[in-house]
């Protein structure tokens, strides 16, 4: 983790000042759970923590997510649902035996749905004693404002994977997707009617390939936002394709992306997925 994060985490800890919920915005969402999992153990901690200590079972438990007062959500299907928040709930109504805090992490923690989130924004409108929670994202701003704004914030970086690699691709086959995406991205604003759908499946009828397109895309509009906010971006992601630089369009346009991706990760017609993300993306223009 960021040593500057963890640092003033811990400081807060030793003050009596911890806050009861955290959200994270992360580039990792899996290194940034890693490193939780170390900070859970320091705060944890019964003695004085040491990365070699083997007085108690309290990090062994955590590392094999056996320790009963550490819950880790993740999105069930497209979501987070309703029944996990009310069993965390439920689970925490005790205090904690093994440990000092019952403490939660929500991973992806904007697919909260509008019935889980309800039910997680009671839970932090008032924080109980011995309980505190991290809601990890790749992008805060399409976070619910209800429960962010009740939430301490941090931005956590980790070193990028190349694009490439993290779609494990080549070169050229990036380069041919690039290509198609400068065809397409001018063609979803204009007015003409055009047989959209056509554009991507005359050239490619996998549902990775596509899938790895709205990724490249994803990123694209991602680049942007990081520009638009000051923050060190990829420029070659943004020279694929000239963006109105109007951020809360750009948000909103994000949130369309990624629903489309989690779509695309269901058994969903594509030919259906690809109208919607037309559809939806002019409609924010109009």
């Amino acid at each position: 983790m960021n040593t500057q994060v963890l640092s003033e985490i811990i400081s807060k800890y030793r003050e009596n000042k911890l806050a009861h919920a955290y959200l994270i915005e992360t580039n990792n969402l899996d290194a940034t759970l890693n490193d939780l999992k170390n900070l859970l153990k320091q705060l944890n901690c019964p003695e004085k923590y040491a990365t070699s200590c083997t007085n108690c079972n309290l990090c062994n438990l955590i590392n094999l997510n056996n320790l009963p007062s550490l819950k880790i959500i993740e999105p069930d299907g497209a979501f987070i649902k309703k029944n996990q928040i009310e069993e965390l709930k439920q689970e925490f109504s005790t205090i904690p035996i093994y440990s000092k805090y019952n403490a939660y992490i929500i991973k992806n923690a904007e697919k909260l749905n509008p019935s889980s989130a309800n039910s997680m924004l009671k839970f932090v409108e008032e924080p109980t004693p011995g309980i505190i929670g991290f809601f990890l994202t790749n992008n805060k701003d399409i976070m619910i404002d209800t429960i962010k704004s009740r939430c301490q914030i941090y931005t956590l970086n980790y070193p990028e994977k190349d694009l490439l690699t993290s779609l494990n691709i080549s070169p050229e086959t990036y380069a041919s997707y690039v290509s198609l995406i400068k065809e397409y991205l001018p063609l979803i604003y204009s007015n003409q009617i055009i047989n959209h759908k056509s554009i991507i499946l005359n050239k490619y009828s996998e549902r990775q390939d596509i899938e790895n397109i709205f990724k490249i895309i994803l990123e694209i509009y991602n680049n942007y936002f990081l520009k638009l906010n000051g923050k060190s971006y990829q420029e070659d992601l943004t020279n694929i394709y000239n963006l109105d630089e109007n951020i809360i369009k750009i948000t909103k346009e994000m949130q369309i992306i990624a629903k489309i991706l989690t779509n695309m990760s269901y058994n969903v017609s594509i030919e259906l997925i690809l109208d919607e993300f037309v559809i939806e993306m002019r409609g924010i223009y109009e």
